[in-house]
């Protein structure tokens, strides 16, 4: 099936939706670009001198005057620029014209713009305000200063990454902002889906920190699920290591993997230590690996082993940075990046459908440019919409991804109302169950992986094996009642079972067949495999985490999820162009693509400015005073961010004014000449400092920061338990535990997202095939007996 991008002859899954997008950080800027990417109008409202990252360049590089910085134009081309002040008539017929309201503000904040969220709700009841803030409109922390940086913190991603012996280590690259503007995006798409059926609007009230929580893999249910304490600091053992001629990276995530790699590094001897084929047991043994496989990888080039790789079907990497990505063969071959109006190449959206296709990168409006346009006029609404209900109730979704993106797509699109099946085999499980460790106290030891609990509430399972006619067959009379197919498998599973889009469009012209292969159905890695954590090594989210002077590291998968709201937002745009046309088609989502989108950056300041991004520690780019501190306790660390003069001099304060916070650093050009020396005098002084009251008094100033505490304890932050973002569930294997919501406030006329634990391996087999497939009790025991379908793993 021939896909199309940007071709004149291909419409645009959405056209007519009108965006008004008033932000002041990346998320609300990417939430906006990923609405301009399906087809929507976008109005932005700005300052009269613009939006400050108009200025902004990672490396600090000048942006002349009078300029969008091209960072600015990869996240704002083809929108409108408006600049009404706060408060004014014009501004109010602006959002009472959109149909969507993307607004990076606190309710405080949203104030001072002059913006009531509930008066626009009541004089447009079926808008959309969508409002992006750190912690959510709510909670004790709600009006708490954050940086992406103190929420990675917050939310354990520091936590349980880097060397026991050295300090925590962050994700470089921003990489949260870009998971809170999808999610962003999806939720405005999902409920304006609910407006278009005749309900209610709605104010989602988007909480960074939950959508940088949902980054990591619910280590509290993995400390709950496998009896295990609460996680600390390690590396992956392999992950990023020295090859003859540079860094490769290498990804175990299965046990047989883990024992292909060893007879490809040939180490047989590592085969007989039993811990060693669940990566949760390596770290023990990480001497003793590196020092058996660190000669054989030292004798060949990093070319060298990642062909072999290939040849073994291991996710191994040459490791990409700005000045590379954009020139590797995937991304020439498949024509991944894109002109830039304003001089550079950015990445195409990172989906390809076959009947739709995005606009063609537009032009970068000046402050203002657009001010004389008419506003949109006000939609009259026909009467009182009907009582508010989840916004993707009646969407019918045959669910076959396995690990954690897929899975979170699917996740996400259950949690506002879609009915999902999720369909494994009793031949092969969704390899998550049980692929990070294994109970062996429990008959059931498959039901105990906390990445399948954590992403499979709400969902049924039915076990299928599609290796065999008869599995085939129901699995299409399932697709012919869907209105979406998803898979993540490599394009290559598909093809053998004979179940690809053109066979699945045929069997049902309007569904949307979504894949998600991790490098694309053509081109020349398509036989590849790869994990989340190959893609962050690929795309140069690696090269920009951890310490200057060690090597990159890798951010342990949380592009998995990022990925996996990318897939839901495209599924919602091609949902909507069928329901307009009655068309269905197939959605492409290779996952390096939707990283290369977060890493932009990277290669556009290695283009524009010839700068190549690197790892700076925990201290991040663009000129700020940022760092994880040591404190006094054993092992407790805080993360602080300094962005400007305000939080610099609240600092200064909380610190008793010393001496050496002279007139000089009052100015960010003075802080960033001196930066080295002041993040040695702020170590020096956290050092003597109590953790807990030390976050308090900077909190209390203004300034922020927080504690770099275990992703496994997350269940103790009392803005996530205010917001309820944990919601228990009793599960018929495990009990009572905690499962993650969504990132949003709970929607109007709805208690709680979870409805349903995670499904037990085939336990809704009678009841989906009865009901979908009008099996007979009779037929349903003739395909257990012959193992086409079942409730356990083949062979116990």
């Amino acid at each position: 099936m021939q896909l199309s991008q940007g071709s004149d002859d291909h419409p645009t899954p959405l056209h007519e939706l009108r965006v008004v997008e008033i932000s002041d950080r990346i998320a609300g800027s990417y939430c906006g670009k990923l609405l301009v990417d399906v087809g929507a109008q976008v109005r932005k409202i700005e300052p009269p001198q613009g939006d400050w990252l108009r200025r902004y360049s990672a490396s600090c590089s000048p942006v002349p005057d009078g300029q969008a910085s091209p960072f600015y134009s990869y996240l704002n081309a083809g929108k409108q620029s408006m600049t009404f002040a706060p408060g004014s008539r014009r501004l109010r017929a602006e959002l009472a014209g959109a149909d969507v309201i993307i607004l990076t503000a606190g309710a405080a904040r949203a104030a001072a713009l002059g913006i009531d969220v509930g008066r626009l709700l009541a004089d447009a009841p079926r808008a959309v305000v969508v409002t992006i803030s750190d912690f959510g409109w709510t909670g004790p922390y709600a009006d708490r200063a954050a940086s992406e940086f103190t929420l990675q913190a917050w939310a354990g991603s520091p936590g349980f990454r880097g060397d026991p012996a050295g300090p925590p280590i962050s994700i470089g690259g921003d990489l949260g902002e870009y998971m809170g503007g999808v999610f962003a995006a999806f939720g405005a798409l999902a409920v304006r889906r609910r407006v278009e059926h005749g309900g209610p609007g709605e104010h989602l009230d988007l909480s960074m920190l939950e959508a940088m929580t949902l980054m990591q893999s619910s280590e509290w249910l993995h400390s709950q699920l496998l009896r295990v304490p609460p996680i600390s600091r390690t590396t992956e053992v392999p992950s990023i290591e020295p090859a003859k001629d540079g860094y490769v990276g290498i990804t175990m995530v299965t046990g047989q993997q883990w024992l292909d790699f060893l007879a490809m590094v040939e180490c047989p001897a590592l085969e007989e230590i039993e811990q060693l084929r669940f990566q949760i047991g390596r770290w023990g043994y990480r001497d003793l690996i590196r020092g058996q496989i660190g000669p054989w990888l030292a004798e060949r080039t990093v070319a060298e082993v990642v062909e072999l790789g290939q040849l073994f079907r291991l996710p191994i990497a040459a490791l990409g940075n700005g000045a590379t990505i954009r020139e590797v063969e995937y991304a020439t071959e498949r024509g991944v990046y894109l002109p830039n109006p304003a001089g550079f190449h950015q990445p195409r959206p990172p989906w390809l459908m076959s009947a739709c296709a995005a606009p063609a990168v537009g032009e970068t409006a000046a402050p203002g440019a657009d001010n004389d346009e008419s506003p949109w006029r006000a939609v009259e609404s026909e009467g009182k919409p009907a009582p508010p209900t989840r916004p993707l109730e009646g969407v019918r979704i045959v669910d076959l991804t396995a690990f954690w993106a897929g899975p979170a797509a699917t996740h996400l699109l259950a949690a506002f109302g879609a009915e999902v099946i999720k369909v494994e085999s009793i031949q092969r499980p969704d390899g998550i169950r049980y692929s990070g460790g294994m109970r062996k106290d429990v008959d059931d030891w498959w039901e105990y992986g906390w990445v399948f609990h954590a992403m499979n509430t709400n969902k049924r399972s039915v076990t299928l094996d599609l290796g065999c006619e008869e599995g085939r067959r129901l699995f299409k009379k399932l697709a012919a009642g869907a209105d979406v197919v998803i898979e993540n498998f490599s394009p290559r599973v598909m093809d053998q079972f004979g179940l690809t889009a053109d066979v699945l469009l045929e069997v049902n012209p309007k569904l949307v067949v979504a894949r998600m292969p991790a490098f694309g159905l053509d081109g020349p890695w398509r036989e590849r495999v790869g994990f989340a954590p190959t893609m962050e090594q690929l795309a140069g989210l690696a090269w920009v985490t951890g310490l200057p002077d060690a090597p990159p590291v890798t951010p342990r998968g949380a592009c998995d999820p990022l990925a996996g709201v990318h897939a839901a937002f495209a599924v919602l745009a091609a949902l909507s162009f069928t329901e307009r046309t009655g068309t269905g088609q197939q959605l492409e989502l290779p996952m390096l693509e939707t990283v290369l989108n977060a890493t932009a950056i990277q290669a556009i300041e290695s283009e524009v400015f010839g700068k190549t991004l690197s790892r700076n520690g925990n201290r991040g780019f663009g000129g700020l005073i940022q760092n994880l501190y040591r404190c006094a306790g054993e092992d407790d660390w805080i993360a602080v961010t300094v962005r400007d003069d305000q939080q610099w001099s609240a600092l200064v304060e909380v610190m008793g004014r010393p001496s050496w916070c002279d007139e000089g650093l009052a100015t960010a050009d003075g802080r960033r000449e001196r930066a080295d020396d002041i993040d040695q005098r702020l170590q020096e002084w956290f050092g003597a400092q109590p953790l807990e009251s030390t976050v308090e008094r900077l909190a209390s100033a203004g300034v922020p920061a927080a504690p770099v505490v275990s992703p496994s304890l997350v269940t103790e932050n009392p803005q996530l338990c205010d917001r309820g973002f944990f919601e228990t569930l009793q599960h018929a294997s495990i009990g009572s535990a905690r499962y993650p919501c969504p990132p949003f406030a709970s929607l109007s006329g709805q208690d709680r997202w979870l409805l349903r634990p995670p499904p037990l391996l085939g336990e809704h087999n009678g009841e989906v095939l009865r009901d979908r497939c009008g099996l007979t009790d009779e037929e349903l025991a003739n395909l257990a007996a012959s193992g086409v379908i079942g409730t356990r793993p083949k062979g116990l």
